[in-house]
Parts: C-alpha cells; structure tokens; sequence
C-alpha cells in the first residue's frame, strides 16, 4: 500500500513538472515569437510648417560701370572688395583730346560770339543809315512842300528847271531808304546765322565738357566694388559698345537679397505666408552653424510671376530681403532656405513615423482589416479595363480629405486603428486636431527587429 502511495506520488510529481515544463515552454515560445512594436508618445510642443528651397546670394542692385568715351586708363582708385559712395572716383581715362577738344570748342565759342556782336553792331550802323535817309528824304519832301506854296504865291520864284531837280532828287531818297532797309534786313539774317553758329558752338563746348567729365569714371551707387575688369595701362574702345570696368553692389551692408526658386505646388503657400508676415530662415555653406533668421519676403515684387521650366519642373522666383551690416553674405552664396508657413507652440504633436507605420493584415484586430483593403488592390492583383483617371472634383475632393489619417495603438495581442484629424506639419510632426487619443498616449511607429 505504502509502495502504490510512493509510486502515485512520484507520478503525480513527474506529470506535474512535465505539465509545468510545457506550459512554461508553451509561454516562452509565445512570448519569443510577440512581435515587439516601436512606440512614441503624443507629447505636446512647437510645429512649424516650413516650404524649403534653395536660392542665390545676390546684391540689391549689381550696377555694371563702363566708359563712355575712349583711351588709356592712366589710374585706377579702388580694387575688389572696395567700398565706395556715390560719385567716388573708380578710374580716370587719359583727358589729353578730350581737354584739347574742349579748349578748341571754347575758342569757337568766342569767335562765334564775337561775330555775334559783330553782326549786332552792323545791323545797329544799318538802322541808323535808314534813319539818316530817311530824314533826308523828309526834309526833301518838305523842301518840296514849301518851293511848291510859293509856287503858288510867285510864279516866278522858282524856275521849271530847277523844279524837275528837285523830283529827280526826292526820287533817289527814296531809293536810298529801300536800299538802306534792305542793308537792315540783310543785317538781320546775318544776326540770325550768327546766332545758330553760337548754339552750335556751345552745344559742341557741352560735349566735350561731358567727355571731359567721363574721362573721371564714378559710382552711380553707394556699395562695394564686386569686380574690376581693368588694370592701369589698358586702352578702351568705346566706339561701338560700353566696356565694362566695374561691378558695384548697391548697398551690401545694409541689405543683400536671396533668389529661391519655389515650385509650383508650394507657391500658393508662400503666398498665403507673406499675408501674414511669416519669417524666412536659411544657412549658408560659409557658415554652415550659423542661422540667418530675418529673412523677410520683399513686399509687392517679392513673389515673381515669370516662371522657369527646368526638365517639365516649373518654379517661380521668390526674393528674400536679409540684413548684413557684418558682410557675411556675399553674392553668389547658396542659401538652403525655409519659408515658414504657419507656427504653434503648444500643439499635441503626432511623430511623422506614426502616420508612415503600415502594418500587416494579420497584425490587426479583425474590425479594422477593412482599412487595409481600402488601401488599394492587393499585391499582384492584374487591373482590367482602360486605366482611371481622377476628374479635377475627385481630386480636389481627395485634398481636402488628405487631413483625414489613422494611426494604430497596441491592443492586446492585436493593432487598433485610430482614426485622426490632423494639421499642419514638420520634417518631425504633425498636429494632432481630432481623434480619441490622448496626451502620452503611445502610438506604433515601427516593429522592433529580433534578436
């Protein structure tokens, strides 16, 4: 009896620890084979949606400096990198001609001015020859008025004779008075001439005056010299086009301007953030830790219309205004640029790998399989008929709803799905709007891989 006892025990205790051995087993495979989820928080922070691109460095204004007249540069006052303002000395050209052509100019000037006052002189001596003849052609005319009364009155008081002497001569007065008014036409004309000639020569004494003046090439602008193109010693030929010998940017210090180029699909955008005055940042290859951070649109002709096409990729040019009182930037820099779009500071926040996670079908509670076969048709699966287009209504239909997101909790052994409403986005996150979630809830973002 006491043997059967012994041996029912024994048995009782091998059936147990083998019941106890595949149960654990059992357990440990099961827990060996869990799929292990990655997990993030819906935690709560700053989003700001940005629209990066990429843009050029340049001045507000690149002045090119030429000359408009010809011959050897004698000096040249400033270099690369040079400061100057406006009017400053950047080179001189030979003045030797243009000095002698104004001196020769001036000479033509004074003569043609004195022949000026000449001609006024001769028409002055031809007016008072016609007031001379024709006061003695008065005093002829008198002379004939009184042998005539006394004609009259005596007969004999005057012979026949010297009657028809005194007709002969008031005759020639007259003719003397035509002749002296047509002397003072002539004079006259000759002022006229002698009028053009002196226009003439003082327009020809301002050009040379003006060529003189461009013998001494200046800044048109406050700026910085970009480039010189010219050494002391070269000669230019300005006769058929302007050389050009300097390049200034207008206002370096105060101000420089970056040229991105935004695609089409990120325009709209930019426009709705210059609305409401949103900051632009961007960095520099030169000083890659440095953040440029006052970048501000230019207002009106910040946003171009004259769009580019580069391999059937249409973008539209947008001008950034900085400051740059220490010179950091300088033209033809490449700026990676973000426009801001839209900030907030203290938005529940979903990770971006959240709303990537795609889990398979078997990880999923059967309930909500049903969004993965919304997803689309299944691998391998052949589409029959003409390919579908979406109309213009589908597709804006589908933008609107694009806000419309699940995202997947672990719940037991199984995924669930949450569906969520979300806002604007980050490179690291999105805003959380609606759903039933809550802040430090986790939300799958991946599968941890086995050991």
């Amino acid at each position: 009896m006491k043997r059967a006892i012994r041996w029912l025990i024994i048995l009782s205790l091998i059936f147990g620890l083998g019941w106890w051995g595949s149960h654990s087993l059992g357990n440990y495979m099961k827990e060996r084979g869990r799929i292990v989820y990655r997990e993030a928080e819906l935690t709560r922070g700053r989003i700001a949606a940005v629209v990066n691109a990429t843009g050029t460095i340049q001045p507000i204004l690149s002045v090119k400096v030429g000359s408009f007249v010809s011959g050897p540069i004698i000096e040249t006052y400033v270099d690369f990198n040079s400061e100057v303002k406006e009017n400053d000395l950047l080179a001189k050209v030979d003045p030797k001609i243009y000095r002698a052509n104004l001196e020769r100019d001036q000479a033509n000037l004074d003569s043609a001015q004195a022949a000026l006052e000449s001609a006024r002189a001769t028409l002055a001596t031809r007016k008072a020859e016609v007031k001379q003849a024709e006061a003695r052609r008065d005093q002829a005319k008198n002379d004939k008025d009184r042998y005539e009364e006394l004609q009259k009155l005596n007969k004999n008081f005057t012979s026949a004779t010297e009657m028809d002497k005194y007709r002969y001569d008031h005759a020639s007065y007259d003719a003397l008075v035509s002749v002296a008014n047509a002397t003072v036409q002539q004079a006259e004309a000759s002022i006229k001439q002698a009028e053009a000639l002196v226009k003439q020569a003082k327009a020809n004494l301002k050009l040379s005056e003006a060529n003189l003046e461009y013998t001494e090439i200046k800044s048109p602008v406050d700026g910085i010299v970009i480039e010189r193109k010219i050494d002391p010693g070269q000669t230019m030929a300005a006769q058929f086009q302007t050389p050009e010998l300097f390049i200034v940017g207008k206002n370096m210090r105060e101000e420089m301007r970056i040229v991105a180029a935004v695609d089409e699909a990120d325009i709209g955008y930019i426009i709705e953030a210059e609305k409401t005055n949103q900051p632009v940042r961007f960095t520099v290859d030169k000083y890659p830790d440095v953040l440029f951070d006052q970048g501000k649109i230019v207002p009106k002709t910040g946003i171009r219309m004259n769009s580019t096409t580069t391999q059937n990729v249409v973008t539209y040019p947008v001008v950034i205004a900085h400051p740059n009182p220490d010179l950091k930037l300088t033209p033809g820099m490449t700026a990676s640029v973000s426009f801001q779009l839209e900030e907030k500071d203290k938005a529940l926040r979903i990770p971006n790998a959240a709303l990537r996670f795609y889990p398979q079908r078997e990880q999923v509670r059967p309930e909500d399989r049903y969004i993965l076969d919304n997803k689309g048709p299944a691998a391998g699966a052949a589409e029959e008929g003409p390919a579908i287009t979406l109309s213009a209504d589908e597709k804006a239909d589908m933008r609107r709803n694009r806000k419309r997101r699940h995202v997947w909790v672990v719940e037991g052994d199984f995924l669930k799905a949450v569906e969520v409403t979300t806002g604007i986005s980050s490179s690291s996150y999105t805003e959380f709007v609606a759903g039933e979630l809550q802040e430090g809830q986790k939300l799958v973002t991946g599968i941890q891989p086995r050991k």
